[in-house]
């Protein structure tokens, strides 16, 4: 999966939003204001994203593309280096649950506002 691929399929998701807080090059992708997940356009490409902090150990020992957060709590989020030991089917497996553990925090009021 290339950038352009990464950030389509980050924007899909429902009330998906991105910013620039840190720099001119990390892109944070939000859902209502709440992060789910960062990259950046420059090689090698990888993206943090947020999991359950068991899931998160078992995936660090399965893949070696797979480190703790990346200047992120390690408890909560990982670094996935894409081109390595990850597909994109899990990549996408990943995503979906980054989003659906930020998006399952909201209050019924933001949930509202997108839709849902």
């Amino acid at each position: 999966m290339n950038f352009a691929e990464l950030d389509t399929y980050l924007l899909s998701k429902n009330g998906a939003t991105f910013d620039y807080p840190f720099d001119k090059t990390v892109r944070v992708y939000r859902v209502a204001d709440k992060m789910f997940a960062l990259t950046a356009d420059e090689e090698p490409l990888s993206i943090n994203l947020k999991c359950y902090p068991i899931y998160a150990l078992e995936l660090r020992s399965l893949y070696d593309s797979v480190k703790g957060g990346y200047h992120m709590n390690k408890k909560h989020w990982n670094t996935v280096r894409l081109g390595g030991d990850v597909d994109d089917a899990l990549l996408k497996e990943l995503i979906d649950h980054s989003y659906e553990l930020v998006y399952g925090k909201l209050t019924k009021k933001q949930k509202e506002s997108l839709g849902q």
